[in-house]
């Protein structure tokens, strides 16, 4: 039987532990109109402080991909891409149709719907800067990540002015942007669609605020997906007490996901043999010597300069098997100090600045998480890393720095409890070698659930998004279809090699 399955928590006025600040706001009114290729959006009117709930009211950008198939639609799916930062109306619309992550029986019997978070693009954006030329000259000055103690200050400096800038020039939302406004969002963009209960599929950082809705919301889950998972405790406050002592991404072994992450890159690269450009030889060893001789000095190739923290930086951009080809010629190219390949560049001199994505992530990660705010602590932290986790070790340690000089502070951020029992299971994705959301902590963070089950898609990359396995898509269809979770020790294989 499809639709909404009775629940046993179904009376909202019985629970608890519903977020009632949500509850006094109104219900925002959508007016769907076409916004080509078969999608439509609308703007959804919320609170910026949900304390007032009728004081100042800010502009969501919200965006749907209709059920294709009316007769049998169960209702609205939503979905956010993770980030936080970068704009869910721009990825429904690219990634809508990709039919490893929303199947055609998928879309058929659902509404899909996307938003961009508050703060994020066009929805109250954070911005700290007064015009893109700005944006682009500050984040394309950016100065390397600091591999020894003597670039840090510099990196120190930059991610004061960063904070500095957002505190002149972001306005208030940088004191509302926590994800548990987020999450308040969210149930009444659910109630606009007219749902009883929610439907979610949320990734990478969509998994932070799927669990924090959960827990503000428990008796309207109706199925939620949390795909490319963390360790929620330790994202938000740290586990006994580490947050003011431990780097944010530190806690949660971003460094030793990355790690994991390359060696399966490697593996993978010589199991493929012609097919992948580093195969040749020992792709173990010859890391090994690219990435020394950077240390050493920076390699110059085709009148482009790769210092070592540029070349760690290209090997840590993990999260797309589809770029793994690249890479390895890139890093073949670069252990003969041959020709560059056009259109490749250091990672230090590729960001491009689009939209508000570098200053949203801040705003909302610095309101979410408990982190260190004395530069020796990284400093510190710097070393100890380096020696656990070699070569990526800093990744993890300076990646958030900005958050340590955060000067916007959202007082209705969550902090748990993380286990309050829902109407509905809930369902974990992780692939086994992940670079942003290791394994361990999708683990942990499902632990911390009240009713939760991990399955494991083999293959290296971050989330079912990037990670094609159509395994992955059938078992979570089914999921979403019924808000019954798979068979205990269920598993996936993903669809190929990164390299076929």
């Amino acid at each position: 039987m499809f639709g909404f399955p009775a629940v046993a928590s179904a009376d909202d006025e019985a629970d608890p532990y519903l977020d009632r600040l949500a509850e006094a706001a109104a219900t925002p009114t959508l007016s769907w109109s076409d916004c080509q290729d078969g999608f439509q959006c609308a703007s959804a009117q919320v609170p910026l402080d949900y304390n007032l709930p009728n004081g100042e009211q800010i502009e969501l950008a919200t965006i749907k991909l209709p059920a294709a198939d009316p007769s049998r639609r169960i209702g609205t799916l939503f979905v956010n891409f993770g980030g936080p930062g970068p704009s869910g109306v721009d990825r429904l619309r690219e990634r809508a149709r990709w039919p490893w992550l929303f199947s055609d029986e998928l879309r058929a019997r659902f509404d899909i719907v996307s938003w961009d978070s508050r703060s994020v693009a066009r929805s109250a954006a954070a911005r700290c800067f007064r015009d893109v030329d700005e944006q682009q000259a500050f984040l394309g000055s950016l100065p390397d990540m600091p591999t020894d103690a003597s670039g840090e200050a510099a990196f120190f400096a930059s991610s004061t002015e960063l904070a500095d800038r957002c505190k002149q020039l972001a306005g208030p939302i940088l004191d509302h942007a926590s994800t548990a406004n987020t999450a308040r969002d969210l149930d009444l963009l659910r109630r606009a669609v007219g749902d009883p209960q929610l439907t979610y599929h949320g990734i990478s950082y969509g998994t932070q605020l799927g669990a924090i809705y959960s827990n503000m919301f428990p008796s309207r889950v109706r199925a939620l997906v949390l795909d490319g998972s963390m360790d929620f405790e330790g994202n938000t406050n740290g586990h006994g007490g580490e947050g003011p002592t431990v780097p944010l991404d530190t806690r949660q072994d971003v460094a030793g996901g990355i790690a994991a992450t390359f060696d399966a890159f490697l593996r993978d690269c010589s199991a493929a043999g012609p097919r992948c450009a580093f195969s040749s030889g020992d792709p173990k060893l010859k890391w090994a010597v690219l990435a020394e001789r950077a240390r050493l000095a920076p390699i110059k190739v085709d009148g482009q300069t790769w210092n070592y923290a540029a070349v760690i930086n290209a090997a840590a951009e993990l999260s797309k098997p589809s770029d793994y080809p690249d890479l390895a010629v890139l890093l073949q190219k670069l252990f003969d100090t041959g020709t560059a390949i056009p259109g490749l560049r250091p990672v230090a001199q590729q960001a491009t600045y689009l939209g508000n994505r570098t200053e949203a992530f801040y705003t909302i990660q610095c309101s979410d998480s408990v982190v260190p705010t004395d530069p020796a602590v990284y400093s510190r932290a710097a070393v100890s890393e380096d020696q656990r986790v070699k070569y990526f070790g800093r990744i993890g340690v300076f990646d958030a720095l900005p958050c340590a000089f955060w000067q916007g502070h959202d007082a209705d951020r969550y902090t748990g409890p993380w286990n309050r029992r829902t109407a509905a299971p809930i369902l974990v994705l992780n692939s086994r070698s992940d670079p942003a959301t290791p394994l361990r902590g999708a683990y942990a963070g499902a632990a911390e659930l009240a009713t939760a089950q991990v399955v494991v898609i083999e293959g290296a990359g971050h989330s079912s998004m990037y990670v094609q396995s159509t395994c992955a898509e059938q078992v979570k269809r089914d999921y979403l279809f019924s808000g019954l979770l798979p068979p205990e020790r269920t598993g996936c294989a993903i669809d190929k090699s990164p390299f076929d």
